[in-house]
């Protein structure tokens, strides 16, 4: 692993530490990361082509990250460079399966598969030349836990058991602050866990600790950087740092796992939020029908559209990543049951009697057209049409009054900060007070919320008309062409299947000429995840296209 000389001095310093026996007050003086001037490097940005990738600032002006990396740094030095190296070729890129064999063969433990993904995360990330800015937590007991998998591990049920996972920071943890990204969620505090990672512990997952997000998953600035937050800085994307967008607003959920900092991370979804970082991290990402996760615990914007969904280097992965997730919630009015396992069960790579809709004004795109002949190749019919014309008007005025309804409900349950602060408004001012740390950008998508003026008869008809319309657009065509799914690419139809609440699947597509990832996204009718799932393995083994990003395959 390429570890540059500025991790290699803090290594030494830390090493001095300890031969000195230094007392635990003494070695945290030990300095882990040092901010340094990006004046240049932001002079450098504002020639992008993008506007939204004209950086203000790329290392968080709050976040400490001595702070996050000194409870384990001992632990993670001691793991040496040739047990990494070992390791490396079982682990990189391999699939859950494969992990789980490998633990079961003896080849290494839950422990040291933990501190594999630690040694990566600690020499890219307090690297300032290789730093994702993803990180904003890490677990400090997460390597007892995988010790306790180690001695349980004859018990296992699951497949997700001992596989280190990371969560996206609106999700909320009792051992990790849920800040959102934001400023007023610094310090505040929970005594409980969201729902979906009460599943994954109870299935003996490992939290290894929470990334970096679009503040309030991109619900806070207008026109900002994807992957920005006060709290975690400027997320970059490991296919091209600075030169890519990571996608938002589940930005570090995306990049982390596509470095291969962790087994893979859960993201959140209102309207994109998973398969556009999906997307531009090449990876798969599945957006669930509402319902199928539960999203108690989960900082909100709207209950109409929210959902967690996973994010992973493959399909089988995401699938058993989903499967550990399930569970009905009383406190989540739209969570069912699960009635089925979604861990893949039939792998095929035939494609004979599927029907895939294919969007005519798409076929301009040369890899999307290049994929469908593939896909064609392997058996499959495709169906090519037009989608109906529809409208969506009002979309943002439902994310508006439901994020201004839903999010005090969340700070009272969920926070310390409800009392001095318990509403939108409330925060607002917060920001305003130190608007060059707090808010860059602007609060420019806030202001608007509290713009919205539109009544609560107004809002169920608002609902209930996006609702009509987004069901017409793909549910029409598919019963009309009995299509298995319609393809799509990256998260350029997000809106239209968050509103008719169908499931999205990004599957990494290749590369176009410039190296930025692309992914075909496939939508299904509601609640078809496992069938979805088994179509996105198929898809997925014919392109075979994901590659780890070349500065990170060390």
């Amino acid at each position: 692993m390429n570890a540059s000389s500025f991790t290699a001095f803090c290594l030494f310093l830390l090493c001095v530490c300890i031969s000195c026996k230094k007392t635990p007050s003494e070695t945290k003086q030990v300095i882990l990361w040092q901010t340094y001037d990006e004046t240049q490097e932001i002079d450098a940005q504002q020639a992008h082509e993008s506007n939204r990738m004209k950086f203000k600032l790329i290392q968080s002006k709050y976040q400490d990250k001595n702070d996050v990396f000194q409870p384990l740094y001992e632990a993670v030095s001691a793991f040496s460079e040739e047990r990494y190296a070992q390791l490396a070729p079982m682990v990189l890129e391999q699939d859950i399966p494969s992990l789980q064999q490998h633990v079961s063969k003896g080849d290494f433990t839950y422990e040291e598969l933990t501190l594999f993904f630690l040694k990566r995360i600690y020499t890219y990330e307090l690297d300032p030349n290789m730093s994702l800015h993803t990180i904003m937590a890490l677990n400090p007991l997460v390597l007892e836990q995988a010790k306790a998998r180690d001695k349980n591990k004859g018990k296992k049920k699951h497949p997700v058991f001992g596989m280190p996972i990371l969560l996206k920071d609106n999700i909320t943890t009792a051992s990790m602050n849920a800040t959102a990204g934001a400023a007023v969620l610094e310090q505040t505090t929970a005594d409980k866990d969201a729902f979906i990672v009460s599943q994954l512990e109870a299935h003996g997952a490992l939290i290894l600790g929470k990334v970096n997000l679009s503040e309030w998953a991109y619900y806070f600035c207008s026109g900002c950087p994807l992957g920005y937050s006060a709290l975690g800085g400027q997320t970059l994307n490991p296919y091209g740092r600075k030169i890519f967008e990571t996608g938002g607003s589940s930005a570090g959920s995306g990049t982390s796992v596509a470095a291969n900092y962790a087994v893979a991370a859960v993201g959140t979804e209102t309207a994109g939020s998973i398969i556009s970082p999906s997307s531009q991290n090449s990876l798969v990402g599945l957006k669930p029908t509402v319902g199928v996760l539960s999203r108690s615990g989960i900082v909100p914007i709207s209950h109409t559209l929210d959902t967690p969904g996973p994010m992973a280097k493959n399909v089988t992965d995401a699938a058993i990543l989903l499967d550990a997730m399930t569970g009905k919630d009383a406190k989540d009015p739209s969570s069912i049951a699960s009635t089925s396992s979604y861990i893949l069960q039939k792998k095929s790579k035939d494609l004979t009697g599927k029907r895939l809709g294919i969007l005519k004004g798409l076929l301009s795109d040369s890899i999307y057209a290049a994929s469908l002949k593939q896909l064609e190749a392997q058996g499959a019919t495709l169906v090519p049409f037009d989608p109906p014309q529809i409208s969506l008007d009002g979309f943002l005025s439902l994310l508006n009054l439901e994020m201004k309804q839903d999010l005090p409900v969340y700070l009272r349950e969920y926070t310390s900060i409800a009392d001095t602060l318990p509403s939108l408004e409330a925060i607002m001012r917060y920001n305003a007070k130190d608007s060059t740390v707090r808010m860059p950008y602007g609060q420019g998508i806030f202001d608007g919320i509290m713009n919205d003026t539109l009544d609560t008869k107004g809002l169920e008809l608002l609902r209930s008309r996006l609702l009509t319309n987004g069901n017409r657009y793909f549910q029409e065509p598919i019963k009309e062409h009995e299509l298995d799914a319609i393809l799509s690419i990256n998260n350029y139809h997000s809106a239209y299947a968050a509103v008719g609440l169908h499931p999205c699947l990004a599957v990494p597509m290749g590369y176009k000429n410039s190296g930025e990832p692309i992914a075909l996204t496939l939508i299904s009718s509601p609640y078809t995840e496992a069938a979805l799932l088994e179509l996105g393995y198929t898809v997925e083994q014919i392109l075979n296209a994901r590659q780890i990003p070349q500065a990170y395959k060390d």
